[in-house]
């Protein structure tokens, strides 16, 4: 499955476009009770602002939704949701809060404001590239640990945990278009001494 791009932190940025204030944030997450939560907590953190437009995807599930949230129709939530879209990011939520200055800007301007104030944010951010790893739980020999930690950090095979007891128990993370190969090197590389079973799988 191929990789998605996310936030690795809450971000913010603002602009004024004719006495209007627009202010971005945008906050990684990953289910619809996140984003109900973090609307609240956005309404309260700008309070008594005229509009809340948004847009969200969710990854597990493909979960799309913008809102314009009283705005005309498109000029809200379409070009922020275009931006995550295009840049192919998700488990975001982008919110842009207005102030309202007094000088209406036209479906074209509000498209433009909306969706320039979320880019110029997005745009000044690192954003983190998540990709979907295989779990593997391994039985390690205590005298094959060391040529297997040196061996795995050549390739991406990650050690996550380690535990030393009568044998040493690592889980390793491998990336998933790479598990056959992970499979069918350390039989050979080990001659089957030692033990593996995949636990699933994990973006990271």
């Amino acid at each position: 499955m191929e990789g998605f791009n996310t936030l690795s932190g809450i971000i913010t940025g603002e602009q004024v476009i004719d006495k209007s204030r627009f202010i971005c944030i945008g906050i990684p997450l990953s289910s619809l009770e996140e984003i109900e939560k973090a609307m609240l907590k956005i309404r309260d953190d700008y309070p008594n602002a005229r509009h809340y437009v948004y847009a969200y995807r969710l990854h597990n599930g493909f979960i799309e939704k913008s809102s314009d949230d009283g705005e005309p129709q498109g000029t809200g939530g379409r070009p922020i949701m275009d931006i995550l879209q295009h840049r192919n990011i998700w488990n975001v939520l982008v919110v842009v809060v207005r102030y309202f200055g007094g000088i209406l800007l036209g479906t074209g301007g509000l498209s433009r404001a909306y969706g320039g104030t979320a880019r110029q944010v997005i745009n000044e951010t690192e954003l983190k590239t998540l990709t979907l790893y295989q779990i593997y739980a391994l039985r390690v020999p205590y005298q094959w640990y060391e040529t297997l930690k040196y061996q795995f950090d050549q390739h991406t095979w990650i050690i996550q945990e380690e535990d030393f007891s009568d044998v040493i128990k690592l889980t390793v993370h491998v990336p998933e278009q790479e598990t056959g190969l992970f499979e069918k090197w350390i039989n050979d590389f080990t001659r089957k001494q030692v033990q593996f079973e995949a636990l699933g799988v994990v973006w990271r």
